[in-house]
């Protein structure tokens, strides 16, 4: 009885009146009953930041799925695919539709109707509180009448409808329609899931970084690269050097270098006066040397990780040419370490 006491004082603290908590268990059970939103997951995105975006517009299908279902027997195949352009790329897409002057005030009320019409059936799966918050704030109040605009026995609203749409589409129809496209694609996908491995490979690891910081609802589950990166950050220099060989071997070098300002001149330089072969090459050498000596200085001193058997500088034999792993004697394919 003690324990359940506890309990009811913490509840009594957010909800201090019966009618306070009766209203939250209202609204708690309606929510429950709700249609459950989409959720996406998305892993390995390595850098390729184009890919990524295109995704993340297209809500991985969606969109496309949504428009197909209200769309398809009133609108052609071509039709549907300009409108779910219009949806993905709104700004790129209106200055294709005004080279090809199409942008007439008919073209924008039809597509902005359409769009609505989008808009409100995504919406059905939210409350109507959570469909405010995710609206555009400067746009909020219009889309929010739009959406719910209801036809009545003397065509009120209808006329309050058209009334809007008209002065939309004289005053500010391209800003409309950007905003209620960022509306769609928000109520698409509830919540974006990144299942690890943002970095290495691809080189615009920090324009994804930049994007996802802008998601409004996201959570991300780390991978090995992300990780090794979060150590470089923070001043690991075997993480350091791994981190410059992953850029030199995928030859996503820009993002070190015009991502983060992090130049990679030194390393050229270095590499070129002490190794032959092509810049890359002797750049990656160079790299990968620097990084076998770090790793091995940690193995050293963290007996307890259990990886000596990575420890392989030690046992390269430059005469012979060899290297022993495992105790299998194998030929190198270069002896050339300064």
């Amino acid at each position: 009885m003690e324990h359940d006491i506890y309990y009811y004082r913490l509840l009594a603290e957010k909800y201090p009146t019966v009618s306070s908590l009766s209203r939250e268990i209202i609204n708690l059970s309606a929510i429950l009953n709700l249609p459950k939103g989409t959720e996406h997951f998305m892993s390995d995105l390595h850098g390729e930041y184009e890919a990524f975006y295109h995704i993340v517009n297209n809500c991985s299908g969606v969109v496309r799925e949504k428009v197909d279902m209200l769309y398809g027997n009133s609108l052609t195949a071509a039709q549907r695919s300009e409108l779910c352009m219009l949806i993905y790329y709104p700004n790129e897409k209106l200055t294709m539709i005004k080279k090809q002057g199409k942008n007439t005030s008919k073209w924008y009320g039809e597509v902005i109707n359409r769009m609505i019409v989008i808009a409100a059936s995504l919406s059905s799966k939210y409350t109507r509180s959570k469909v405010r918050k995710a609206m555009p704030a400067d746009y909020a109040y219009i889309i929010d009448e739009l959406l719910h605009a209801q036809k009545d026995e003397d065509n009120n609203q209808i006329r309050y409808h058209r009334e809007i749409l008209n002065t939309i589409i004289e005053i500010d129809a391209d800003g409309f329609v950007s905003a209620i496209a960022g509306l769609i694609k928000r109520l698409a996908v509830d919540r974006l899931h990144i299942v690890g491995d943002i970095f290495d490979r691809g080189e615009s690891a920090e324009k994804i970084v930049d994007l996802l910081m802008k998601m409004p609802s996201l959570d991300i589950e780390w991978g090995n690269h992300d990780i090794l990166w979060m150590g470089a950050a923070a001043g690991s220099n075997a993480c350091i050097a791994n981190v410059v060989r992953n850029a030199v071997k995928y030859n996503t070098v820009r993002t070190l270098e015009n991502g983060y300002g992090i130049s990679l001149r030194n390393l050229a330089l270095y590499a070129e006066k002490t190794y032959g072969g092509s810049p890359m090459e002797a750049a990656l050498k160079a790299i990968e040397v620097i990084q076998f000596k770090l790793e091995g200085h940690v193995i050293l001193r963290h007996p307890e990780y259990e990886m000596s058997d990575r420890l392989l500088l030690d046992k390269i034999n430059l005469e012979k040419g060899t290297v022993v792993s495992d105790g299998v004697e194998y030929k190198l394919n270069d002896t050339d370490f300064p």
